[in-house]
């Protein structure tokens, strides 16, 4: 880590919020069926900013009005030697090709690493940092309306850092947004294991506009559906798994560094979990690739991934006792800066 603290992914996932859950139907009448979206992820808190804040490490966020500006305070920040995180429109980076309409439309991170005259070089989904044009980049960066031209940098992070702390905070927040408000109104139906109960009662309802036997009814919508329950549960803002498997390791470690044996059931929950949302996903890929089913088989099929959809809710429901139990138990520790 630029801050000079050795962070992992595991730890960098767990220390950023770990798993959540949203899911939402956005109905737009320029497309012709609705847009599915499930974040598997802790949202909607950037990650960057919760990891730094819990190890107590400064940082700075600026915005500008326009990309000049933006490209000099950019610039001056690598001439720094810090690196500099990014929020773009990823459509407008060369790389990542065509992207869907719901994708594309999401803030996306990436981190600006270096230059090399008007060459920058950003590090996002390839072990070397890709090249890119640095009026190319400028427009991505001012592409995403929200994120516009958003830096972040990293200062000067203290001597010792409380881990213990920061661990046990995360934990304590994965829990209260899954069981409980995360934004205070009246979306938060969506979110955490009222979005799961949510979802399940979309699936299974064949009555009313909601339901997915008439949401996603059509070759279309089905199709749509399908692809978007793999991606969101496997790849879009998650890990594979619906980030469970990673987060799980992140708990394992937690119950080491707490003394809370308890945390190894909880991780165990988790890595089982994981493997019921990455099976949703695989039996999506199977009913995509096998066409639309007539209606009868249609409910049946919907029927079958809300009775997944509810078996990972009462198993992470079951880890979230524990992960609540250890993280309120816990005591201080501090290790030291490298």
């Amino acid at each position: 880590m630029q801050a000079g603290i050795e962070i992992d992914e595991v730890t960098a996932c767990g220390l950023g919020g770990g798993i959540g859950f949203l899911y939402a139907v956005f109905d737009y009448a320029a497309m012709p069926h609705p847009l599915l979206t499930i974040v598997a992820q802790h949202h909607p808190d950037p990650w960057t900013p919760a990891v730094l804040d819990r190890l107590g490490v400064p940082y700075t966020e600026q915005h500008s009005t326009s990309t000049v500006a933006a490209l000099g305070k950019l610039r001056a920040a690598i001439g720094d030697g810090r690196a500099a995180l990014c929020t773009v429109d990823r459509a407008g980076l060369p790389w990542h090709g065509s992207r869907s309409h719901e994708s594309a439309a999401d803030p996306y991170h990436v981190v600006v690493a270096g230059a090399e005259g008007d060459t920058l070089h950003v590090d996002d989904t390839e072990p070397s940092p890709h090249p890119i044009d640095a009026e190319v980049f400028g427009a991505a960066w001012a592409a995403h309306r929200k994120g516009r031209h958003h830096l972040l940098t990293v200062g000067v992070p203290p001597e010792r850092i409380d881990l213990r702390a920061g661990v046990t905070d995360a934990l304590e927040t994965t829990v209260a947004h899954l069981t409980g408000p995360v934004l205070g109104n009246s979306f938060d139906v969506n979110f955490g294991f009222s979005g799961m109960a949510r979802l399940a009662a979309d699936m299974r309802d064949t009555r009313t506009r909601s339901g997915w036997a008439r949401r996603f009814g059509t070759p279309a919508g089905f199709d749509h559906a399908m692809a978007r329950l793999d991606e969101c549960l496997q790849r879009e803002y998650t890990a594979a798994g619906a980030t469970r498997p990673v987060y799980a390791e992140f708990v394992a470690a937690a119950a080491a560094l707490l003394g809370a044996p308890a945390l190894d059931q909880a991780a165990a929950l988790l890595r089982e979990s994981g493997a019921g949302w990455s099976a949703l996903a695989a039996r999506a890929v199977r009913a995509r690739g096998s066409g639309l089913p007539d209606e009868a088989p249609l409910r049946t099929l919907f029927d079958e991934m809300a009775g997944v959809v509810e078996a990972n809710r009462a198993t992470e429901q079951r880890a979230t006792e524990l992960l609540l139990d250890a993280a309120g138990g816990s005591g201080q520790r501090t290790v030291t800066r490298r």
